[in-house]
């Protein structure tokens, strides 16, 4: 069994126009989510084994402030791939770099990872910016991982139900 933490990063700026998409920092309510995200996980006792995350800034931001937030010392691993991914770019991403990991998270945008979650478990769940969802999939393998790999959706945290 493998466990499948798939987070959106945290509620971003949209100020300065100037900004590429990419460069947009977290805002206020993000700087606070974040942390509350992983405090869940800690209190859960559902810290992953390893982290994979969208280079965006808004996202490391997140992963930077969960991480913390949780007391995890596992490693990071910043995909671009995953920078406003397809379903498919998260579960190579997975598939490269987790198999010796049992509960992996995974941090990054939408609509990409509202699709991964709801072909996964066949649940059409709104993912808002910092919400969690937590997938146990049958496999033994992260190898064997594929688009069509169901699982059960086990918990959906919103932060906004945490404050």
């Amino acid at each position: 069994m493998k466990t499948l933490l798939i987070l959106r990063h945290a509620k971003s700026s949209w100020k300065g126009d100037a900004l590429d998409d990419h460069d947009r920092p977290l805002n206020k309510r993000g700087k606070k989510a974040a942390p509350l995200m992983g405090q869940l996980l800690a209190r859960q006792n559902a810290v992953p084994d390893l982290i994979l995350s969208s280079t965006a800034k808004r996202a490391r931001a997140t992963a930077k402030r969960v991480i913390k937030a949780m007391g995890y010392e596992g490693q990071v691993i910043y995909e671009q791939t995953m920078y406003l991914a397809e379903p498919s770019a998260y579960l190579k991403a997975i598939r490269d770099h987790a198999d010796m990991h049992e509960r992996v998270m995974i941090i990054g945008h939408n609509p990409g990872l509202e699709t991964l979650v709801q072909t996964m478990t066949g649940t059409d769940q709104p993912l808002p910016t910092a919400a969690l969802a937590e997938i146990q999939l049958t496999i033994q393998s992260w190898k064997g991982l594929k688009r069509t790999t169901k699982g059960k959706l086990r918990n959906l945290w919103l932060p906004r139900n945490l404050e």
